[in-house]
């Protein structure tokens, strides 16, 4: 593949087959972006999973790195309130399926209560297919709409592996102190490790690797010891 020189000037300061310690790769991340916007930060995670098995979870990143998130809460009336008043941007039953079963989707995040699911599944046509229908398994569907709302909004992210194991998910900004960037990827790999199947026989996390949007990947010295 061509490369820009841009791109080609950044991967001279590094090494691409030396693993680093995770502050100093952060730091050589922020040093080969390039890009005129402020790119993010994205964190590759290669895990030692069969094809039966699946990771799948959110967690609260300690430094929050994107704006507020419009988080819309498919709910009875009796629940409207709590929704209202813990920061939802949309908050209702029927009129909002309609209009969601419509095509509306300018929205981040979609909570349920339980009660209500059995219609929101109808919506997967639209919900699913940009990864907005709400789950159990993310903590989406809940009757706790005060304390799932305070953690979306404080940065509770979703993390998953995908088909050939691996973990893709961004965890900061090129503009941010690079200890910032590291403790939220410091907090995600805790996370994962805690998710680790029992079954597994090795390393469950086999590679880590750092890059920002447009620059080139760095990999990162840090190994499951389980």
């Amino acid at each position: 593949m061509k490369r820009g020189k841009k791109y080609n000037a950044s991967v001279k300061i590094y090494n691409p087959i030396t693993a680093y310690e995770l502050k100093e790769a952060v730091t050589l991340v922020k040093k080969m972006a390039y890009a005129k916007f402020d790119e993010s930060v994205d964190l590759s995670i290669k895990l030692n999973l069969k094809k039966s098995q699946s990771v799948r979870d959110t967690v609260v990143l300690p430094n929050q790195f994107r704006g507020e998130k419009k988080v819309l809460v498919f709910c009875k009336p009796e629940k409207e309130k709590e929704a209202q008043e813990a920061g939802a941007a949309f908050v209702g039953a029927d009129d909002l399926i309609e209009k969601v079963k419509g095509g509306w989707t300018d929205f981040d995040v979609a909570v349920a209560t339980p009660d209500m699911m059995k219609d929101v599944g109808k919506l997967g046509m639209v919900l699913g297919r940009k990864g907005l229908m709400p789950n159990p398994k993310t903590g989406t569907v809940t009757f706790d709409l005060k304390g799932t709302l305070a953690e979306l909004r404080k940065g509770r992210v979703e993390f998953r592996a995908d088909k050939t194991g691996v973990v893709h998910l961004s965890v900061g900004k090129v503009s941010m102190e690079p200890e910032k960037v590291a403790e939220n990827i410091d907090v995600v790999v805790t996370e994962i490790k805690r998710k680790r199947p029992s079954d597994v026989k090795g390393d469950f996390i086999q590679t880590v690797s750092v890059a920002s949007t447009m620059g080139p990947g760095v990999w990162v010295a840090m190994r499951d010891q389980e």
